[in-house]
């Protein structure tokens, strides 16, 4: 059974990849180490996206909403 990626779990994780690289007081092997886990959560997260926007297209096309009107930013 695959395991279902959670997108929202994946952006706290990403955050906290960011704060624990930026205090400075990582190895340069740890460095890499939470920098290829935080390459990879974005490879997902972008993945998850797309997967999104994509069934947003195709359901929007399915009801005849092709045409996008730009939100208001009031």
């Amino acid at each position: 059974m695959t395991k279902r990626f959670d997108f929202n779990k994946g952006l706290v994780d990403l955050e906290e990849i960011v704060k624990t690289m930026e205090s400075g007081d990582l190895s340069l092997e740890d460095s890499l180490a939470y920098f290829s886990k935080g390459v990879e959560l974005t490879k997902s997260c972008q993945s998850a996206l797309d997967k999104a926007s994509q069934k947003i297209s195709k359901l929007t096309e399915q009801d005849g909403f092709t045409s996008e009107t730009p939100l208001n930013d009031s």
